[in-house]
């Protein structure tokens, strides 16, 4: 009897330890990844603003539109200073193939801003948009 006390005591004992280990690396891993976020003074650092552009719709309404795009370095963000007339192209060419319905809702905005990241990063060499924030908005 004293050897099964024993042994079931050592196997609580291992699994405890192995039990802690995962929590803790899971603990931190999760508080490092937290911050890695960056700060909002590094978001600024790393952005550009796009002044307010109209155009019209594919369903004959127009747009008012400004944004903020948030790049990943100081160093894509230069890059993207100097593309802006190739950003400015880009959006104005697919926002006007969009129609209101497309702008619809918290979710069709999102998914606009998407599609400008996506297509914003296929021009970009140095560095990516990481998001492209809708920072003013009129539809008529």
């Amino acid at each position: 009897m004293n050897k099964v006390l024993l042994t079931t005591l050592v196997t609580l004992s291992i699994l405890t330890v192995v039990g802690a280990g995962v929590f803790a690396y899971f603990f931190l891993t999760d508080s490092q990844a937290a911050s890695s976020e960056p700060t909002i003074d590094e978001v600024l650092e790393a952005s550009v603003d796009f002044e307010e552009m109209t155009t019209n719709l594919m369903s004959d309404e127009f747009i008012r539109i400004s944004f903020k795009i948030q790049t990943s370095s100081a160093d894509a963000k230069e890059e993207l200073d100097k593309r802006s007339f190739q950003a400015k192209n880009i959006i104005l060419k697919k926002i006007s193939d969009l129609s209101a319905e497309d702008f619809k809702g918290s979710e069709g905005k999102a998914a606009v801003e998407n599609t400008l990241r996506e297509k914003l990063n296929a021009v970009m060499q140095s560095g990516r948009v990481e998001r492209v924030y809708i920072t003013s908005f009129v539809l008529q």
